[in-house]
């Protein structure tokens, strides 16, 4: 798996899918993305709902909503990846990519969340991540556009993906 970032955008990186297979990011070029970290156990986890609902109405028009299952935050992803696939599809019917559980903070984060948390830095330019359903809108050409806190709804963010998806 690739590990070291690449300034420019997100598609030097890889990913592995729940199973286990090694994902390149530059897959999703073109496409307009909304990657999350993710948890099964958060006050947060009934935004799967609605990251499903933008995902399947913007999907055909170039979305991909990606999520990644992070245990750093109160241990409210308790699960193996096997137990999070069931528990996202069979409660909130998710059919959007997940990938393995990642951490997103740390000296063991994800490289690609480092990367994302550089070009998009937080409240007062913090580049940690707070909480799970911390959400970054990245436009066509893998270049992060902007980062939401994560109790912001998904649905709201439909104008914003609207507009990098018309770009």
């Amino acid at each position: 798996m690739r590990t070291t970032m690449n300034a420019n955008n997100i598609y030097g990186f890889q990913a592995s899918s729940l199973n286990g297979t090694a994902i390149d990011l530059a897959h999703y070029r073109g496409k307009v993305l909304l990657i999350v970290n993710t948890a099964s156990q958060c006050m947060f986890t009934s935004q799967y709902k609605a990251l499903e609902e933008v995902h399947r109405h913007l999907h055909d028009k170039g979305l991909e909503v990606l999520g990644f299952p992070c245990d750093q935050f109160g241990n409210q992803e308790p699960g193996n990846e096997e137990e999070i696939g069931e528990f996202c599809e069979r409660n909130y019917g998710v059919t959007f990519p997940l990938f393995a559980k990642i951490h997103v903070n740390g000296e063991h984060a994800h490289p690609l969340f480092n990367y994302l948390k550089h070009a998009a830095p937080g409240l007062l330019g913090s580049e940690m991540i707070k909480w799970n359903f911390t959400k970054f809108l990245v436009k066509k050409d893998g270049t992060v556009y902007k980062r939401y806190a994560p109790q912001t709804n998904p649905q709201s963010l439909i104008s914003d993906i609207d507009k990098l998806l018309a770009e």
